[in-house]
């Protein structure tokens, strides 16, 4: 990809960060270890806690000043790497900033522990708080599901999940730049495009160890992929985030637009010349500050006191 469509704000923390060729086995172990060693930056006047619970390993960010809400929130890494510590900072801002109890999921990683692994996980953690939510203040109506990337994906599918299982519905679901359509893996044509950070060549790496099959094939599981389902009706209110020269950009838009005709509330914000995942990797810049904003201020107004 050109460079010069990429905002000139940006591109320093792009020239820094490492290229990983995660069709390498080795490569995608490495990253994933490495993403279990980053270090705790503490967010002032919020505690974290690390939860082991069944099947829930959870980082729990519980703020001085509570609201009474709460985020379930889902880490990116493409389905087969990251771990929940890499949002630590994420995390503890936006329970800082929301006076809210952020629930972090360390879900099992693909091809490891293949579909439904992280969905279950994440629905794990859906329960643990909705068991604990009395204990920390929380009202249950003001419990919110987000995540990054492919935890944006899975956070998607849980939705819809919850939906279909008439569980307690989330209050709002919070997608940044999420991986929801494993089409898009399966188009060999967007394989020549370079994609800054993340490319379509280890899109469908992370789809197929997740499917444990080629992506794109005809009726995959139920909740597999959040973009192939056929009813979006009676989901939460939905934000969702995408850069116009990130590979999700097409199926983030299509599924904004699909969830806009099933008649959910939807905000799309689109972002001019933002590599994927930009808000992380440079949230001390001006176009990551702007957005991570907008972004917690949606939220907050999603899950504030009901009259």
């Amino acid at each position: 990809m050109d460079l010069d469509r990429v905002d000139p704000a940006l591109r320093e923390a792009l020239a820094q960060l490492p290229a990983l060729d995660l069709e390498r086995w080795w490569v995608r172990d490495l990253a994933a270890l490495r993403s279990r060693l980053i270090p705790w930056t503490p967010t002032p006047d919020v505690v974290l806690s690390t939860v082991r619970d069944g099947g829930a390993r959870l980082r729990v960010y519980t703020p001085d000043r509570s609201t009474g809400c709460a985020l379930l929130w889902i880490h990116g890494g493409g389905l087969v790497g990251d771990a929940a510590r890499v949002d630590d900072r994420f995390c503890g801002r936006t329970a800082l900033d929301l006076g809210a109890t952020v629930v972090s999921v360390d879900h099992r990683l693909a091809p490891r522990h293949p579909f439904p692994a992280a969905l279950d996980d994440a629905h794990a953690g859906w329960a643990w708080l909705q068991v604990r939510a009395p204990a920390f203040g929380i009202d249950r109506t003001r419990i919110a599901v987000g995540g990054r990337s492919s935890g944006g994906g899975i956070a998607a599918s849980l939705v819809q999940r919850l939906r279909d299982e008439d569980d307690e519905d989330a209050a709002a679901q919070w997608l940044w730049s999420p991986m929801l359509d494993d089409r898009t893996a399966a188009d060999r044509e967007l394989d020549e495009i370079d994609h800054p950070v993340w490319g379509n060549r280890a899109n469908r790496v992370g789809w197929t160890a997740y499917l444990g099959h080629a992506p794109g094939e005809a009726s995959p599981p139920p909740y597999a992929a959040a973009a192939r389902a056929t009813d979006l009706t009676g989901l939460p209110p939905a934000w969702i985030s995408t850069s116009d020269i990130a590979l999700f950009h097409d199926e983030d838009v299509a599924y904004a637009r699909a969830l806009e005709a099933a008649g959910v509330e939807t905000t799309l914000d689109v972002v001019a010349g933002a590599p994927h995942g930009f808000e992380a990797w440079a949230a001390d810049t001006a176009p990551a500050r702007a957005l991570l904003r907008r972004g917690r201020e949606w939220l907050a107004e999603r899950l504030a006191p009901r009259a």
